[in-house]
């Protein structure tokens, strides 16, 4: 069962009004996402309320800078299955428009919050800005709050390694290619969802088929060759090793991710599957000659099944 989505743009169901909400962005869902929603859990358990986790889509950079590289770390599906399994009774979105970006502060707290979603707590990291201009932050809340009966705390950054826990780092950390890095501050490894498109099939005819996925708005992770898992429809795990990048063997240049699962025959196409990234096994590279390129591919997969089964 999956837990209700509602639009920030509409009423909340009577049954989830009086909630607390945990407010933030949240992309990726890291410790520090986790710790905010967890207090704002922890909060309304205690009080008998729903408890609600509340997102931005699209993200306000993207609304702000239209042209801006891809940087998402989840799509909304992901992100409301993670809000699930924290422990959350719904997942809120406020649909980021020219709307939401002209909101003033107290519009925001009182109209919004209060008013339109019924919130009778809200918990933020402290960092939090919001409303017009982002005139808003944690002092401005507390205030607004306490004007209309709305309950407010905040959460401190966590730290890891001596660093904040942060979206910024992460991203920085796929970009190097540390798998390592972004699955520890994440608490799961980096994913990426999509339908299963038809490619050039060019696997196929050197024995090493591959199903081919769009990347979207997801962060690039660094271009290379990737040991793998993948989540299929109905939950079947599979390993593999995937080269995520342009293909510099063959032309066109074509942005893929390309998935080849060890001691699989099925057919995806059209299915919507997950592929979350463990190991980064070596750049992309240009080979001379087809031999050369499945010789290589030959000890990628050896090495991404070791790596994988150990």
């Amino acid at each position: 069962m999956t837990i209700p989505l509602l639009d920030a743009r509409q009423p909340v169901p009577e049954s989830l009004r009086g909630a607390v909400i945990a407010l933030g962005n949240f992309d990726g869902f890291h410790r520090g996402h986790q710790a905010v929603a967890g207090a704002a859990i922890e909060w309304a358990r205690a009080e008998g309320r729903p408890a609600i986790i509340a997102t931005f889509d699209p993200h306000p950079v993207r609304f702000f800078a239209p042209d801006a590289a891809p940087f998402r770390l989840t799509t909304l599906d992901q992100r409301q299955e993670l809000f699930e399994a924290a422990g959350a009774d719904a997942m809120l979105v406020f649909h980021f428009d020219s709307e939401l970006a002209g909101t003033t502060a107290q519009e925001f707290v009182v109209d919004l919050l209060v008013g339109r979603l019924g919130a009778a707590g809200v918990v933020t990291g402290t960092d939090f800005t919001f409303g017009k201009a982002r005139g808003g932050n944690i002092t401005v809340l507390a205030e607004l709050g306490s004007t209309c009966g709305l309950a407010t705390r905040a959460v401190g950054p966590v730290a890891d390694s001596g660093e904040v826990v942060s979206s910024t780092r992460i991203r920085e950390a796929l970009q190097a290619g540390d798998c390592a890095a972004a699955t520890h501050l994440l608490t799961r490894p980096f994913a990426i969802r999509g339908v299963v498109q038809h490619g050039d099939k060019v696997g196929r005819t050197i024995g090493y088929p591959t199903a081919n996925l769009p990347l979207g708005n997801y962060l690039r992770p660094r271009y290379g060759i990737y040991a793998v898992t993948a989540v299929l429809p109905g939950g079947k795990v599979l390993h593999g090793a995937a080269n995520l990048g342009i293909r510099p063997s063959f032309d066109p240049p074509k942005e893929l991710l390309e998935p080849h699962f060890f001691d699989f025959s099925g057919d995806l196409y059209g299915q919507e599957i997950e592929v979350a990234f463990h190991h980064f096994l070596r750049p992309e590279a240009k080979f001379d000659s087809l031999d050369a390129l499945t010789a290589q591919m030959e000890a990628d997969c050896n090495r991404a099944r070791d790596l994988l089964a150990g």
